[in-house]
């Protein structure tokens, strides 16, 4: 790829650039760009928001650039501070060092493995002397970190900031000096340490690093961003049949954004598939696309097309009729228990018969039977619910 062609392909879907002249600046020389990622192991899956920023170093991989995975040993037992209110609980060496493993045996469906540089920030921190350590401590004030907006919001409502936590992402910094860095990559909750990166860099030396920043992929509610907390995700290490059918379920506007984020088609390719559903074409099939490409990518080629052989059979056996209802509800910002959508959707008479249905596994959600009687949707929902073999409505939530 030329210059340009790099720079629309590595800039696709970024939120941020800074700054994107230093970018092509750096292409420009012909070297092979040393491109930083960290990631903390303080849960042991991963879900497709995470696969977002290793798209886009299979991307740099595929441009020819080096790729660095660093695995946060080190900040993974301050814990990052990013969006939190409250200090976050400090896990042990052998909590971080277990997740560790996972991340790897995970990341390596999506990332070539022999283009890939795997290093632990333990290597450079846990060698710092405590005078060292002051030092770099002493490269930043306080008053500067307490501009950072979680930071701010804490002291200003007297919600406690304990020490350790200042210290993170002047290390996250220190990392990208200890891997002389062109490039680091992050979320867009990540700004204020990857800036760190670029202020600490030139005190050291060394150029300061391009900062590229992507969004927070949505979760399957369209609304939140994906998290297992909020059960709006989709695992890297689940099951072919459950990643596809999830994916079947985004809704089509969000299919966009999916496809924006974690498909590895150009941008001419996703052009065209646009243009084929502004001509006619049912976004569905351009869905069984997503759907394919990401089963392959976590299950191995074909396994794609399996599934969707599979959706189609499921589909075709609880085929829904033309003139299905469509019921339109508000989930309220918290998202509605299925019991309640039930019952307000004229599905049950109320929500003890709805408990009772779940109990019996008569409810359905796009033909799979649900028992979870504490499950939520959540506003962008839309899917057809049943109970029985004759009650059923398609649901959208807003």
């Amino acid at each position: 790829m030329d210059i340009e062609q790099q720079m629309q392909l590595l800039c696709r879907g970024c939120e941020e650039v800074i700054q994107a002249d230093d970018l092509r600046q750096r292409l420009q020389r012909g070297k092979p760009l040393r491109v930083k990622v960290g990631f903390d192991p303080t849960a042991p899956d991963l879900h497709l928001g995470h696969t977002v920023l290793l798209n886009k170093m299979r991307q740099f991989q595929d441009a020819g650039h080096q790729v660095i995975f660093l695995i946060g040993d080190f900040t993974g037992m301050i814990g990052d501070p990013s969006g939190k209110n409250a200090t976050r609980k400090v896990l042990s060496a052998e909590q971080v060092q277990a997740n560790a493993e996972t991340y790897k045996a995970q990341v390596f469906k999506v990332l070539d493995a022999e283009r890939t540089e795997v290093r632990f920030n333990t290597e450079w921190m846990g060698a710092m002397s405590t005078a060292e350590f002051a030092s770099l401590a002493s490269r930043y004030t306080v008053a500067r970190m307490l501009e950072r907006n979680d930071f701010e919001q804490r002291f200003k409502s007297n919600q406690p900031i304990a020490i350790h936590e200042f210290l993170y992402p002047i290390v996250q910094g220190y990392d990208s000096v200890a891997l002389q860095a062109d490039v680091e990559l992050g979320g867009t909750d990540q700004t204020f340490n990857l800036l760190m990166g670029r202020h600490l860099q030139p005190q050291f030396g060394q150029p300061a690093q391009v900062i590229m920043t992507l969004p927070l992929l949505e979760g399957l509610d369209g609304v939140q961003k994906m998290s297992k907390s909020l059960d709006n995700y989709i695992g890297v290490d689940e099951a072919a049949d459950s990643q596809f059918g999830k994916l079947m379920s985004i809704s089509d506007s969000l299919m966009w954004r999916y496809f924006e984020l974690l498909s590895a088609r150009s941008n001419d390719e996703l052009d065209a598939l646009c243009a084929d559903v502004a001509g006619g074409a049912n976004p569905r099939d351009i869905k069984f696309l997503l759907g394919e490409e990401m089963v392959d990518r976590f299950h191995g080629e074909g396994a794609g097309a399996l599934a969707r052989e599979r959706f189609i059979e499921r589909f075709a056996r609880n085929q829904v009729p033309d003139d299905l209802p469509e019921v339109q509800l508000s989930a309220g910002s918290d998202g509605i228990g299925i019991a309640a959508a039930l019952t307000a959707a004229g599905l049950t008479a109320s929500n003890s018969e709805a408990f009772r249905m779940l109990a019996q596994g008569a409810v359905k959600l796009d033909g799979e039977k649900i028992s979870d009687r504490a499950m939520l949707l959540h506003a962008g929902f839309s899917g057809v619910l049943q109970v029985g073999k004759r009650r059923m409505c398609r649901l959208r939530l807003s």
